[in-house]
């Protein structure tokens, strides 16, 4: 869903109002998901790197047990809307709270994983379920 024409100016209502119509649902959640990172001051995934330190938030889309090293770990995805991260918590069979389609707040320190954004134990925050 674009904000604005190609030239860069801003789109009338009527143009918004053709954009919305022609978007499939996907790209309307994702396009909401991106807006929510921005008014939370969070990063976006598909700009966080290796090694980095971040804040990101999205919607939890998958959530597993999946022991690592013989370890429990609980892994679920958070998406944003511009990429996905994997979120571990290790030592961890279940945490109340952490089910699919719910919206969280993440930090930590990125690291790739196999070709995947993973944050190790982070510090989060489950949103309201009221604002979803």
């Amino acid at each position: 869903m674009s904000a604005g024409t190609p030239t860069g100016k801003p789109a009338g209502r009527f143009r918004r109002l053709l954009d919305r119509l022609s978007s499939s649902q996907e790209e309307l959640q994702s396009a909401e998901l991106q807006r929510d990172t921005q008014t939370t001051g969070c990063t976006r995934i598909c700009d966080c790197d290796d090694r980095q330190i971040v804040k990101v938030t999205g919607t939890l889309r998958h959530v597993t047990l999946r022991p690592r090293a013989g370890v429990p770990a609980l892994e679920a995805e958070l998406f944003d809307g511009s990429a996905a991260l994997d979120v571990v918590w290790l030592g961890r069979r279940s945490i109340v709270g952490i089910e699919p389609g719910r919206k969280l707040i993440a930090s930590g320190r990125v690291s790739m994983s196999h070709g995947r954004r993973v944050l190790f134990n982070p510090k989060y925050e489950l949103r309201p379920l009221g604002q979803e």
